[in-house]
């Protein structure tokens, strides 16, 4: 197949939500129409232990949370979907922030009681910096919901984004009949209580002014649905392709995630409608998907994918060209020039070897160590791909080893855990004190608990007061020099060997940006 086809086949999306909006049921659901899995995990069931299938560490199982973004490609009607299913709280944002620059298009999941949320917005914001095309899936109809035309006007002035509804609900909570498909103009009900396979019997009518419909949702149902579509196509413009490829235009789905409800409507459209791989941006150039040469770039690295084998996982999004297994790339920030012998597919944990990839593919590449979150790959041209950000640290704490017979242990989970990027190291010039700083509390305990479980070392955590950490650079060596010989106390590097100045005052970073005009100091750094 040349390569055109294979872009023009491929839809790379992430799943983005609030906590506990039903985004990792959802990706289930995804899964199971395309035949990826058979019977979809009950993610908050503990009596079920087999947990949800892009939950994949333990410490996910038991907290019913997302706490990494997983990978899955499966193919559904000969095309490549390939689902990044991210966390939704807000501790481990950084982790989504940077996978959205992984994708070509996002399917927002909204919970149909509570309507947009907090960090929904905050996710919003970042696919619009990008022109990212949004959907959005109304989730838990099941459940006693806000009316629909209310949720519609509230994600047009919440999310900032006009809407065109190309699904709609007949009723909700215990009398939720279904979902019609505007898109397609046809109805689907469940017949069946068949709900944890994608073979649950339907009846479709093409046609709702047929009185038949009133004898399977009953007349009230019918009469409501009718005067509702109605109602959509006099108050919502025609769906406009072009307006979404755009982040113009939100296409809004209605329905069920874990009964099922509204999903295949979801996914039948949005094979259609998605975009396939687009335009990348690098500090030189725009790169085609469609160029010859192969070009990628890694944007998350995970240890511990198999904890029996310690290894470690740089997930690469292909930009441009084929990739091949065991052919030379360079690897553009070491200059040296690497093959990879077993790179790899994922379906969550479990991973497949791989000939080709194409772009909009995500690969997984064994990593010794080597890889940091942002490296480009190419065929020889230096490119460095841009807008994979590292955000500065609001939580602090020291870390510190609970048992000296595991020090080797330590140092080494700390380092690999660093690289993932789910927390940021520090080491201070004062007292050479190992210093973690996250964006969000939980993160501590997700270090502590894989810290040991995943390395068999102990941590614990000691207060420090600081305000934030900033980097900071200048063309002025002498002031520069100046700078950190008065700040010494409060002076670190990175894990990279950068400067962190870490303030511990508002007042004290505004006094010292004052202060010393030739430093600027940053509050991301793009790694």
């Amino acid at each position: 197949m040349a390569l055109i086809d294979e872009i023009t086949r491929r839809r790379t999306f992430a799943v983005i939500a609030h906590p506990d909006a039903g985004k990792t049921t959802l990706t289930e659901k995804l899964l199971l129409f395309g035949g990826a899995i058979h019977v979809a995990g009950a993610v908050k069931s503990n009596k079920i232990k087999k947990g949800a299938t892009s939950d994949f560490m333990e410490i996910e199982r038991q907290r019913g949370i997302s706490v990494a973004t997983s990978v899955m490609g499966f193919n559904y009607k000969d095309v490549k979907i390939n689902i990044l299913d991210t966390p939704g709280h807000e501790d481990f944002a950084e982790d989504t922030y940077r996978t959205l620059t992984a994708v070509d298009s996002v399917i927002i999941v909204i919970d149909g009681a509570k309507g947009v949320e907090a960090q929904t917005r905050k996710l919003m914001n970042v696919c619009r910096m990008r022109n990212t095309p949004v959907m959005v899936f109304i989730n838990k109809l099941d459940r006693p919901c806000k009316d629909p035309f209310d949720l519609l006007d509230e994600v047009e002035r919440e999310l900032q984004i006009r809407v065109r509804p190309l699904a709609f609900p007949i009723s909700s909570g215990d009398t939720f009949k279904g979902v019609y498909n505007i898109y397609e103009k046809n109805l689907s009900l469940f017949t069946s209580d068949e709900r944890q396979t994608a073979d649950a019997s339907t009846v479709d009518f093409s046609d709702i002014s047929s009185p038949e419909l009133d004898t399977y949702i009953s007349k009230q149902y019918a009469d409501q649905l009718r005067e509702n579509l109605d109602l959509v196509e006099a108050v919502y413009d025609e769906f406009d392709r072009e307006a979404y490829l755009e982040g113009k235009l939100a296409p809004v789905f209605f329905g069920s995630a874990v009964n099922n409800f509204g999903v295949r409507e979801l996914l039948e459209c949005f094979i259609r409608i998605a975009p396939s791989p687009r335009k990348s941006t690098t500090e030189n150039r725009l790169v085609e998907p469609s160029e010859a040469k192969m070009t990628g770039f890694v944007f998350k690295i995970h240890a511990n994918m198999d904890p029996n084998h310690r290894d470690r996982i740089a997930f690469m999004k292909i930009c441009s060209g084929t990739f091949e297994r065991n052919k030379n790339y360079l690897h553009v920030r070491s200059g040296k020039q690497l093959k990879f012998s077993s790179p790899t597919a994922f379906m969550a944990e479990k991973k497949s070897v791989i000939d080709f990839a194409y772009p909009g593919d995500i690969v997984g590449l064994h990593d010794t160590g080597t890889f940091k979150i942002g490296d480009t790959f190419t065929e020889g041209e230096k490119l460095k791909f841009t807008g994979i950000p590292s955000f500065s640290p609001e939580l602090f704490r020291y870390i510190e080893n609970a048992d000296p017979m595991k020090f080797k242990q330590l140092a080494k989970g700390i380092d690999q855990l660093m690289d993932e990027g789910v927390a940021q190291l520090f080491t201070s010039n004062l007292n050479g004190r190992k210093i973690i700083g996250t964006v969000g509390q939980l993160q501590f305990e997700v270090i502590q608990y894989r810290l040991e479980h995943e390395y068999g070392a102990m941590c614990r955590w000691e207060p420090i007061s600081i305000h934030k950490a900033c980097w900071i650079e200048s063309d002025n060596a002498e002031q520069l020099a100046d700078f950190k010989r008065r700040k010494h106390s409060n002076m670190a590097v990175d894990k990279h060997g950068r400067d962190v100045f870490l303030a511990d005052t508002s007042y004290a970073l505004a006094l010292a940006q004052e202060n010393f005009k030739d430093i600027r100091f940053h509050f991301t750094s793009e790694f």
